[in-house]
């Protein structure tokens, strides 16, 4: 399975294309869809895509490791996993089976808002899919043999991902620094102890709460007929019975209180590094688009001001970057250097901030910005070629704006966006105390 948060600690921005004027917005066809609603309360969008005779489907769930209970987290990923397990009509070890004998694959992921199960087909196999996720929804059975199993690979992945590798803490250090008070003060991977001690019984409340048709997105993209696939939704997902919504934490978030900074000894770490996360717009706020936009301008690609200054010109660090870490009622800006050999972390950092107050202080360029647009638009052209990134993108805008038009229109918003919007998100997000900073330090094992 995947996780999507920890892949995003350091990514390395590559600007692979501009897009000439040929391939501009205006030349792409809108993403042509179809929505209903079933009784019961789930949301079935449907998309025609004939360029492969494959079938995408996405069941993207409105829970993630934000829903959890404070002293009982982990759930949301371990269920991840536990999805992959029996169902009444589905037994052990078989869904990954009947997935690659017929020519598919399948995956899913967790995050702090969100859990999303994806599987590709033929399009012949459309039954195959859509049976298999309805035996999900309602059918799962959490079965101590199964529960044990995953429940010892989530701990496992939990151990490597923040134990057994270099800045394996940063995202449980950030959060919980940057969020206080509110459940994105903890990670999806949760705590060890909590998972250990939880019960069938807590797993099968939780599963119960949000795993329900009425809380769920179902998109089938590709080489579908609509009415056929609509006979099929019915025949699996109709006798779904209805459920009260979830039960949700109410969220809050606290002020923060000026700057934490932190130094962390890590046993794992090669060369020092340092990562800088300040609050930032939640995805969908009118803010995000220029403090994305700004981001690209410090980090995508090699012409950028932090590779320029940090690694190219001063030569102190190996990589440099930062980028959004958006989320549905917050999010961050997140700044990242591994130092090179010999170098001081304190100078980096010094650096990091120099850039921020240029942008803030001076503003940028015509030709940063217009280079930054390039970017958005070359991804959003892009995104649109693949069957499955448009089931993703469909399903999350309808689970978050209750709006999947938005995968024609979004774009808008980055282009539209002026040199003083960038300036002003800046200043507002980037120009306070209320910030994070740790610096992890190798640390020789004794």
């Amino acid at each position: 399975m995947k996780n999507g948060l920890l892949r995003k600690i350091l990514p390395l921005f590559t600007l692979f294309l501009v897009v000439g004027g040929q391939n501009s917005m205006c030349d792409m066809k809108p993403i042509q869809f179809t929505k209903d609603t079933l009784e019961n309360g789930l949301q079935v969008i449907y998309h025609i895509d004939r360029s492969a005779p494959v079938v995408a489907t996405i069941v993207h769930y409105r829970v993630g490791s934000r829903d959890e209970d404070p002293n009982k987290t982990g759930y949301a990923h371990l269920f991840e996993h536990l999805m992959f397990e029996a169902t009444t009509n589905i037994p052990r070890a078989s869904i990954d089976k009947y997935v690659q004998e017929a020519g598919g694959d399948l995956n899913a992921h967790t995050s702090f808002d969100e859990t999303v199960y994806y599987l590709r087909l033929p399009s012949n196999e459309i039954k195959l899919a859509l049976w298999i996720e309805s035996e999900r929804m309602r059918g799962l059975l959490l079965e101590p043999v199964g529960v044990e199993t995953q429940r010892g690979v989530v701990i496992e992945e939990l151990k490597m991902r923040r134990n057994n590798q270099p800045y394996g803490t940063l995202l449980d250090e950030i959060c919980d620094a940057l969020f206080p008070g509110s459940s994105y003060q903890w990670t999806t991977l949760g705590s060890e102890e909590h998972l250990r001690r939880a019960s069938i019984e807590d797993f099968r409340n939780f599963y119960n709460n949000f795993y329900r048709p009425n809380n769920a997105t179902l998109v089938i993209a590709g080489d579908i007929d609509i009415d056929e696939a609509r006979k099929f939704v019915k025949e699996y997902f109709g006798a779904l019975p209805k459920a009260p919504q979830p039960q949700r934490n109410d969220f809050r978030i606290e002020t923060m209180k000026g700057e934490v900074r932190k130094k962390i000894d890590d046993e794992k770490a090669q060369l020092p590094a340092i990562f800088i996360g300040f609050r930032a717009p939640a995805i969908g706020d009118a803010d995000y688009y220029p403090m994305t936009i700004l981001l690209d301008i410090l980090s995508a690609g090699e012409s950028s001001r932090l590779y320029q200054t940090i690694v190219d010109k001063e030569r102190l660090a190996a990589q440099a970057g930062a980028f959004p870490f958006a989320l549905e009622k917050s999010g961050m800006a997140a700044f990242y250097a591994i130092a090179a050999p010999n170098k001081k972390i304190d100078d980096i950092e010094k650096l990091i901030f120099k850039e921020i107050n240029k942008i803030i202080e001076k503003g940028i360029t015509d030709e940063e910005l217009t280079k930054a647009k390039n970017i958005k638009e070359s991804e959003f052209i892009f995104s649109k070629k693949d069957v499955m990134e448009k089931a993703q993108t469909l399903a999350r805008y309808n689970s978050y704006y209750n709006d999947p038009s938005l995968i024609n229109d979004e774009l808008k918003k980055f282009l539209s966006v002026k040199k003083e919007d960038v300036q002003r998100v800046a200043k507002l997000y980037l120009g306070t105390q209320n910030r994070v900073v740790l610096q992890y330090i190798p640390k020789k094992s004794s």
